[in-house]
């Protein structure tokens, strides 16, 4: 491989598809966005074209700054299955297969915060996991099961969380949901207040989409008491993951990130309420996308 071919690091995730495009000594020299993605969509034919769409845009956008030399690519719900998704990224891109990674997306966020063995990384973007990187380079992870069965603090619960609060109060008292804050912000974002608006949002949309509603609780968590609790609960579910990571390795330095998790101050708050005093922890920005793209420009250093 040339030495002046960049790296393209890819993040994967249900709200966005990020890259970013390194030289050797780990430089950005572009990046970008795309819609969301994830290797679940694998599973089903449309599914599949919707993923091979994505990567179509991605790699138009890429290749109008540069052909990437190696691929280094983070995938919420990667199970290590990745021939036929190396192979499409390979072909759009022109990188041969044995200089394209696949990992799951947290591997790369992980390592954006901390050193192999270092610390724990809780990250709640639409989803919600707890990842853990040993010195031997195993990943130990707590939560990420998905957002039917958990995600418990990501975007997608506190979405749906909120919903579900509004309609029972609906089937309680009957167009309570004018005098809520809260439910004004939802019914706004969905569209309507009749439950066919919420029906064939909830049921209908991709859970980035979904996900985004969380916004709209944030945006509302000083006016609506109800949405600051639900708030305070994610915080709450945050912490739960951390501490599930703490009883099987030990006490280390605690990173929060993801969009998720800067919705609202109460979040990060409420975390660090449910932790021990002794355990660090700060919040971040992370750039998965940019550790990625670092990651696959190392090779050709």
């Amino acid at each position: 491989m040339d030495n002046s071919e960049p790296g393209l690091g890819i993040d994967a995730g249900g709200t966005q598809t990020r890259w970013a495009l390194a030289r050797a000594d780990g430089s950005i020299v572009a990046d970008g966005h795309v819609a969301g993605a994830s290797a679940l969509q694998m599973a089903s034919p449309a599914g599949r074209e919707r993923l091979h769409a994505i990567f179509v845009s991605l790699a138009r956008d890429v290749l109008a700054h540069g052909r990437p030399g190696a691929i280094a690519a983070g995938l919420t719900g990667f199970g290590g299955e990745g021939g036929v998704l190396a192979g499409w990224l390979g072909e759009l891109l022109g990188v041969a297969p044995a200089a394209i990674t696949l990992c799951n997306d947290i591997e790369i966020a992980c390592l954006d915060c901390f050193a192999p063995g270092e610390g724990y990384l809780v990250y709640a973007g639409t989803g919600s996991i707890a990842a853990f990187i040993d010195a031997d380079g195993n990943l130990h992870r707590a939560g990420g099961r998905g957002v039917v069965l958990d995600d418990g603090g990501g975007g997608f619960w506190i979405a749906r969380e909120a919903m579900r609060r509004i309609w029972r109060r609906e089937d309680e008292a009957p167009g309570a949901w004018q005098e809520s804050p809260l439910a004004r912000a939802v019914f706004e974002h969905v569209g309507g207040s009749d439950w066919t608006f919420s029906r064939q949002f909830i049921y209908t949309r991709e859970r980035g989409e979904i996900g985004q509603l969380a916004l709209a609780v944030a945006r509302c968590a000083e006016a609506d008491p109800e949405a600051r609790e639900i708030l305070h609960q994610a915080g709450r579910e945050l912490a739960r993951l951390a501490l599930a990571l703490v009883a099987r390795y030990g006490p280390r330095p605690i990173v929060l990130a993801g969009r998720a998790a800067e919705l609202h101050p109460s979040i990060a708050t409420a975390m660090r309420a449910e932790l021990p005093a002794t355990l660090a922890l700060r919040q971040k920005t992370v750039h998965p996308h940019h550790a990625a793209a670092r990651l696959a420009a190392r090779p050709l250093s």
